[in-house]
């Protein structure tokens, strides 16, 4: 997978086709779910489409202007940076207001992209051309925006917009992270700890893990995402975040082992792993708007699980 950075002009161009044509198809699906339910809202979309499509010929036109008939095909799954948009549209019943916040996200990184398009280019045509698809995409962000105000939902503030930025930058690395270290670095230190009943050397095999794991989480985070089109913020203080996050997840459960006796160390190590799988539960519910006894599930399982696993190899 490419970085943004790494695309040349005819690239960016050959991507902004693509995009156009996906956005389309999006869009189009949108207003075939909506038309018997919500018909006016169903018909913006298809005028969406519409306008979508009209933004890829005219992309088409520049790119062989320039760049000749062949155009390369380069998807947004292919670039980092894109989110994957959850195909809402194939459910046989469509939230309008689901749709409307996914739309609005579409749009938000549409325009980033456009924009961060834009200052890659040089040719005057294509860059004309990105500068109007993206203030096409504002006045897409007005009319979702129309749409929040006419279902009588709360208009979003400028606060709103900074908390999605501090959840972009922030809570979602530091959470990776958090899961990261807290999850699996439980079955070697357990694994260890069962296995030598050694307090000292079950702290020593911890700190390493939980070094070493926030080492490399934070390095995999910092490379994952240039953060040109997600908005996340520049790589490498995400991937800091993600790596601090990650090691303080795995110390967490080893500075206990720094007691010398076994149980009593092992005891509190337990528990307060415990207060970091409900906190991670809690963080998700709260910023990741899962359902709290969904998050729960997950993480809360699949945390005693790998405890369960560490605990068994070390005592086998």
């Amino acid at each position: 997978m490419r970085s943004f950075s790494d695309l040349d002009q005819s690239e960016v161009l050959a991507l902004a086709i693509t995009l156009g044509e996906e956005h389309a198809r999006i869009y189009a699906e949108y207003a075939h779910g909506l038309f018997e339910r919500e018909p006016a809202m169903g018909q913006i979309f298809s005028a969406m489409a519409e306008e979508e499509h009209v933004h890829r010929g005219a992309l088409i036109d520049v790119y062989q202007a320039t760049h000749g008939d062949h155009i390369p095909l380069i998807r947004p799954q292919d670039v980092r940076g894109f989110a994957h948009h959850e195909p809402i549209w194939t459910r046989e019943e469509v939230d309008p207001q689901e749709i409307r916040g996914q739309a609005e996200r579409i749009a938000q990184e549409a325009r980033q992209f456009y924009e961060s398009g834009k200052s890659r280019t040089t040719d005057a045509a294509a860059r004309k051309l990105l500068g109007d698809l993206a203030a096409a995409e504002d006045r897409h962000l007005s009319t979702m925006r129309d749409m929040r105000k006419s279902s009588d939902l709360p208009e979003e503030t400028s606060g709103d917009t900074a908390q999605r930025a501090f959840v972009l930058q922030y809570i979602q690395p530091g959470l990776n992270g958090l899961i990261d270290g807290s999850i699996s670095t439980l079955a070697p230190i357990f694994a260890v700890a069962f296995a030598t009943y050694d307090t000292w050397t079950t702290f020593l095999v911890g700190l390493a893990a939980s070094i070493g794991s926030g080492i490399s989480m934070g390095i995999a985070e910092a490379m994952s995402d240039d953060g040109l089109i997600s908005g996340r913020g520049h790589p490498w203080k995400r991937g800091t975040v993600t790596g601090v996050m990650t090691a303080i997840g795995g110390l967490g459960h080893t500075l206990p082992y720094l007691i010398a006796d076994f149980w009593t160390a092992t005891a509190i190590a337990a528990l307060i792993v415990v207060v970091e799988l409900w906190v991670i539960a809690w963080v998700r519910a709260r910023y990741m708007e899962t359902p709290f006894m969904r998050a729960a599930l997950e993480v809360v399982a699949g945390g005693l699980i790998v405890f369960g696993v560490g605990i068994a190899i070390g005592s086998a």
